[in-house]
């Protein structure tokens, strides 16, 4: 498989971008339209930045994050579950995976790990939070291999249906 894995400006190719994640994530056009807007602003925060994944000069899988700050929406959500758990303090100095989504035709080859893990490798914080879906899942496990680790479980965000876990990692993060 001829696979880059390079810089993506997001915003110019925000509706190729979401049409990937909205394949691996299952999302309706509703969802998508919201989605668009949020990163959109996402990619005007200092510090963001994306990559995305290609084979054929298709995008088949794309990352993006920002060093994170307690002001930011999600951090917002997230800081109670965090410092109940006594983790609120990942909040601080670490660089957010916002989102990673491979389509599923191009999944458990390795696509998501060089994603996750070149973004982060440019990162000038020490570590990295995110969230996914609080389940035994692929993407958990990509997760912890990475030396992710649960920092608070059972997170609720409004209008998200399933629970998600936060976690965290030191940088850079392992390799397997």
């Amino acid at each position: 498989m001829d696979l880059t894995i390079a810089p993506l400006d997001l915003a110019a190719r925000v509706d190729e971008a979401l049409a990937v994640q909205a394949v691996a994530f299952g999302l309706g056009p509703d969802e998508v339209a919201v989605r668009r807007q949020i990163v959109q602003r996402h990619m005007q925060f200092p510090g963001a930045r994306a990559l995305g994944a290609t084979t054929g000069g298709r995008l088949v899988g794309f990352v993006y994050g920002m060093p994170n700050s307690r002001t930011h929406w999600w951090s917002t959500v997230v800081e109670p579950y965090l410092r109940a758990a006594g983790n609120d303090f990942w909040l601080d100095d670490s660089f957010v995976i916002t989102e990673l989504h491979v389509l599923p035709g191009h999944q458990n080859r390795g696509i998501g790990r060089r994603l996750i893990t070149t973004i982060t490798d440019s990162a000038a914080e020490p570590r990295s939070i995110l969230s996914a879906i609080d389940t035994d899942s692929p993407a958990r496990g990509l997760y912890h291999s990475l030396g992710y680790v649960d920092l608070a479980r059972q997170v609720h965000f409004p209008s998200a249906p399933r629970p998600y876990a936060v976690m965290g990692a030191p940088l850079p993060l392992r390799r397997r």
